[in-house]
């Protein structure tokens, strides 16, 4: 079983997170005004769909091959951008979720780009060997059970 070192919840608070997770997520996701959003604006956003330049935010942190194709079809995004209309609530509500994990994989690893890219694409046993990102990207339910392996880290269980 591989363990993962994360810094505990103590270490973690000694840091300061900049805002909330709402407004963090809207930051990765290149949302116009993400410093005024709340948790239930930014709910309303992804409910109503996102921009079209939220797929391009996260593509700068995950790269483009990972997010458009994987999370977010090609051709959906260029209708999307071609038509200047949001994308599908379906399509925003994968953006957000993953943006969710990167969020708080960029606080458990001080915004370490190369710790992050390792965790997400390394086969983990505790998802049954798929890779976290596999699991993140399959649905919101698999986006949740990332989320709680990096907080189980991060609270010093080894994972």
């Amino acid at each position: 079983m591989r363990v993962t070192c994360m810094p505990t919840q103590a270490h973690s608070a000694q840091r300061k997170a900049p805002a909330n997770e709402a407004t963090r997520v809207a930051r990765l996701l290149a949302i116009d005004d993400a410093n005024m959003l709340s948790e239930v604006d930014l709910a309303r956003r992804v409910s109503s769909g996102l921009p079209s330049q939220s797929a391009l935010g996260l593509s700068e942190i995950l790269g483009k091959k990972r997010v458009v194709g994987s999370i977010i079809p090609e051709a959906s995004l260029r209708r999307a951008r071609n038509a200047n209309k949001p994308l599908s609530r379906e399509l925003s509500e994968r953006l957000f979720e993953i943006g969710r994990v990167v969020d708080a994989l960029r606080l458990a690893y001080h915004g370490n780009q190369e710790a992050i890219d390792g965790f997400l694409h390394r086969p983990h046993a505790l998802l049954e060997g798929d890779t976290p990102f596999e699991m993140a990207t399959s649905s919101s339910a698999g986006a949740q059970a990332v989320l709680n392996l990096i907080r189980r880290a991060e609270a010093g269980v080894a994972v």
